[in-house]
């Protein structure tokens, strides 16, 4: 009999079927991973999402993860997943195949999604213990296909993957896409100085202006642990609620959402807040894993020149430079981070998509669409911020 034999797939409604010490125990969910731990897949962070009802109910993204039990019972490995009636707060469009799909008489939703809701930050989705057999993520994948079907599930999409992820949907025949982030790489500067000293002299003048600029009459603290207070929380939530009517229209997380990673995770959350005369008017909230700094969100109730720059992206490489992280993830989009010292990343992502023609069709796109992502990022890198060699 062999090891798949013994082992139980199962799909479960909440992470609450999950015991939080067992989900520690898999790639990347827990401190205990190390380099590889990954905030957003952590037990506390997923919790949070589904205890505060920013995701469930009518958001659209309903659980549904899988479970591979050992012979024994236990955990041996798992999948961050959700049925989806829409393509919001994913950061990977597929409107345009869902409107194809939909002009064709198929129905492209309900769909699956391997994803951290909200979070457009690369990190493992197929999560396993150590001592894992090496077919288990095929065994993941298979599941999930088999998933879409069990759900009358158009496709599934797996986005944000790690190269060890994306190589096991690649080897289960996903269809590979591409898309493009930038982010900060770290070295092994000693501080701020020694990162601007590698900056062509007219850029790196340019840099120390607009941070003068953006810091002249704000104080500027970084907060993380106990100095995450409901009071601290109010007040970013305002600065969320501001910055995210106007960028969707409607905000995804509830004021609960942050009580909940406030009392759970505190230790790996960085807020960057300005304040001018005691009052605080900005803040940039970031979550810190076993070697980046992520960034997510940002917000204001003042309009001042540079701060957005200075909380979101200076702060954060001053940050990862005192705390020696190798890199800072900034987010989704955003060319103006290039002049800011980060650098267009490759982020990937798989997709199984049920019907043969519609497979077909969105595989012929897709080899173009990455051809481009090429050409656009090596473009883009020539003109980074850093001098010529």
């Amino acid at each position: 009999m062999s090891p798949a034999d013994t082992q139980r797939l199962t799909a479960l409604p909440a992470l609450a079927g999950f015991a939080a010490d067992d989900w520690a125990s898999l790639n990347g969910a827990s401190r205990r991973q190390g380099a590889a731990y990954n905030p957003f897949v952590s037990h506390a962070f997923l919790s949070a999402l589904e205890e505060s009802g920013s995701i469930g109910g009518r958001s659209g993204w309903s659980p549904l993860h899988l479970r591979l039990d050992d012979a024994s019972g236990g955990l041996l490995a798992a999948v961050p997943c959700y049925v989806k009636d829409h393509s919001q707060g994913e950061y990977v469009f597929d409107h345009g195949w869902a409107d194809a799909y939909a002009r064709a008489g198929g129905a492209y939703y309900p769909k699956l999604q391997v994803a951290v809701p909200f979070t457009p930050a690369t990190g493992p989705r197929l999560l396993a213990r150590a001592d894992a057999p090496a077919a288990t993520r095929a065994m993941l994948a298979r599941g999930l296909e088999a998933l879409a079907g069990q759900t009358q599930a158009s496709s599934a999409h797996a986005t944000f993957l790690d190269d060890i992820d994306r190589a096991a949907f690649a080897d289960a025949g996903w269809l590979a896409r591409t898309d493009q982030q930038f982010h900060f790489a770290n070295p092994g500067y000693r501080d701020y100085g020694d990162f601007l000293s590698t900056l062509a002299s007219r850029k790196r003048k340019a840099l120390k202006k607009e941070r003068d600029a953006a810091r002249h009459g704000v104080d500027i603290a970084w907060l993380t642990g106990k100095e995450l207070t409901e009071a601290v929380w109010d007040d970013f939530f305002a600065f969320y609620m501001d910055t995210g009517s106007r960028k969707w229209g409607r905000p995804y997380l509830n004021r609960r959402f942050f009580s909940l990673i406030g009392a759970t995770m505190a230790d790996d959350i960085l807020l960057v807040v300005a304040r001018r005369d005691g009052r605080a008017i900005a803040g940039a909230l970031n979550f810190i894993g076993g070697e980046a700094l992520y960034g997510r969100y940002w917000g204001a109730v003042e309009d001042r020149p540079f701060l957005h720059f200075e909380l979101c992206y200076h702060q954060a490489i001053d940050f990862a430079l005192d705390k020696g992280l190798k890199r800072v993830e900034a987010g989704a989009q955003g060319e103006h981070k290039l002049a800011r010292g980060y650098l267009p990343v490759t982020t990937h992502s798989a997709h199984f998509i049920a019907h043969p023609g519609l497979r077909d069709a969105v595989a012929r796109y897709l080899v173009h669409e990455r051809e481009q992502i090429a050409e656009i990022g090596e473009a883009l890198a020539s003109q980074g911020p850093y001098r010529k060699a």
